[in-house]
Parts: structure tokens; C-alpha cells; sequence
């Protein structure tokens, strides 16, 4: 990779990660369910945005720059982890499992769905 590319991700994850955090914090201000809402909608708007690079078929410096810089520090595996292993020691087990299903299933249907409208574009 050149050093053009290297800055890009750097430059890249940096803005993603900020905008994870006011979409997430935004999200989560507004709603008191307990379930962690922000947390879902990074996600979820992540892997509808994965889905569709990977329905326009991007390769090479712009799939490192787009797929793995910007969405993979705009998405979040650890904080979804840990909010769902503090809700089952919280004893709140059905909602830790409501947040493992949910994004399992509705993040694979937002892959798919990006995938199809990136294909037909």
C-alpha cells in the first residue's frame, strides 16, 4: 500500500470513528429503551453500507479505503459485545439474547439488501 493510502485510512477511520460516536450517542440520547439502540444502528446502517461496496464491486485501494478504513471504524463488534455481556450480568438475559438476534438477523437482511441495490446500480 502506498503512503497516500495509509493516510487515507488513517484520515478515514478517524471520521467514521467520530460519526459512529454521534450517531450511537445521538441514537442512544433520545430513546430509554434498554436495549442498546445506537449501538444497533451503527450496525446495522454499517452493513447495509458493506453490502452495497460489495454489490458495486469495489476492489483494490478503494474497497481498503471505503470497506475496511471507513466502515470497519464506523462499526462496532466490541462495544455490541460488551453491552450484551453487561445486559446478561445484569440478569436482563432475554434482551442480551434480543440483541444477538437482532443483529445477526437484521444485520445479514441489511448486507443482502445493500448487496441487491448495489448490484442493480
Amino acid at each position: 500500500m502506498s503512503a497516500a493510502t495509509w493516510i487515507g485510512v488513517a484520515a478515514l477511520g478517524s471520521v467514521a470513528a467520530v460519526g459512529r460516536f454521534l450517531v450511537a450517542g445521538s441514537i442512544s440520547a433520545r430513546t430509554t429503551h434498554e436495549l442498546p439502540l445506537g449501538t444497533l444502528a451503527v450496525n446495522l446502517s454499517g452493513s447495509l453500507l458493506l453490502g452495497l461496496i460489495t454489490g458495486l464491486a469495489l476492489a483494490g485501494n478503494a474497497l481498503v479505503l471505503v470497506g475496511a478504513a471507513t466502515i470497519g471504524s464506523y462499526t462496532t463488534f466490541s462495544t455490541w459485545m460488551l453491552e450484551t455481556h453487561r445486559l446478561g450480568r445484569e440478569g436482563r438475559t432475554a434482551l442480551a439474547v434480543a440483541n444477538v438476534l437482532a443483529s445477526a438477523i437484521l444485520g445479514l437482511a441489511a448486507v443482502a439488501l445493500g448487496r441487491a441495490v448495489g448490484g442493480w446500480l
